[in-house]
């Protein structure tokens, strides 16, 4: 079997699950469980489609990292339902949610699925990192936009893009990212952060649109390179495209460390291989299956993984 890298988004997609299987899927305790299973389902397709040898679920330690809000205030504020001052600020979830966030992390765990997470860093940090310095093919599970920059055909780094849903899953490559935005994956995180982003809070240049970003980096490459001609009043550019990003210009100087997702978080050996389960590892899912009434999804998560269940 061709080796591969598989990373999750998993607050991704156990939202999605969340949203996307009836909350009257519940527990024998009446504990709602369909962000549980549903995550377990959306593994075990994942596994059985794309045959990843190493898989690893990127976690959020902090959704909202201090150092990017210090630069853009207004990242992710949206989303925020407490600051908590000097720790990690409570995100805006349903109660249902939260509950079973914790039981995912015990069954990621008991079905042997390598956790990793960073201190004051986001999942995608986690992403960027590993995908970066992978010696093998990647494939990066996601719903999130961001994560675009990291497409790498040479490198064979490629995104399976989850916002259409778990039916309708796009491979993303650097043709697809080429024909969707008129940029080149290199270019994304500039894209974006002229664009902005309404969904994380990002406000973007006042008046630079998707088809204006996409021109200016096809013409001058990145965005130092559009800062340096917007400064340069013998350089060629349209008197109204120059004022706005001169208008910009400190939301700019900050907006690329906020979007840029780190890439040299070192993690040293992470052993990701998946294998099958021993016998005790065995029983300790069946236990929890059972307490959680996971039925099914447990089922087909284990044989996904390589268990003969």
């Amino acid at each position: 079997m061709t080796e591969r890298l598989m990373l999750l988004d998993t607050a991704s997609l156990y939202f999605r699950a969340f949203y996307g299987v009836p909350d009257t899927v519940r527990a024998p305790d009446g504990t709602p469980v369909n962000a549980v299973r549903g995550l377990l389902d959306i593994i075990a397709r994942l596994v059985s489609d794309y045959e990843p040898t190493e898989l690893v679920a990127c976690w959020d330690d902090d959704w909202r990292p201090r150092w990017r809000v210090d630069l853009i205030p207004s990242y992710k504020m949206h989303r925020v339902a407490r600051v908590v001052p000097g720790g990690v600020d409570v995100e805006e979830t349903p109660d249902a949610l939260v509950a079973q966030v914790p039981v995912i992390r015990r069954l990621l765990d008991a079905f042997g699925i390598t956790v990793l997470g960073a201190t004051l860093h986001e999942a995608d940090d986690v992403i960027g990192s590993l995908a970066s310095q992978a010696t093998v093919p990647v494939d990066v599970v996601t719903g999130d936009r961001d994560l675009f920059q990291l497409v790498d055909d040479a490198r064979q780094v490629r995104i399976i893009y989850t916002a259409r849903g778990m039916s309708k899953l796009e491979l993303v490559t650097d043709a697809v990212v080429q024909s969707k935005y008129g940029v080149a994956p290199a270019q994304y995180a500039d894209f974006a952060a002229m664009r902005g982003d309404t969904s994380d809070g990002l406000p973007g240049v006042p008046g630079v649109g998707e088809k204006t970003a996409a021109s200016l980096l096809g013409e001058y490459g990145d965005l130092g390179g559009i800062l340096a001609v917007a400064a340069d009043p013998a350089a060629p550019m349209s008197a109204s495209v120059r004022a706005k990003i001169l208008a910009a210009g400190d939301y700019l100087a900050v907006a690329p460390t906020v979007v840029d997702v780190v890439r040299d978080l070192d993690f040293g050996e992470v052993d990701a291989r998946i294998r099958p389960l021993s016998d005790d590892q065995l029983a300790a899912v069946d236990r929890l299956a059972a307490e959680w009434g996971l039925g099914g999804s447990a089922q087909r998560a284990l044989r996904a993984l390589g268990n003969d269940v």
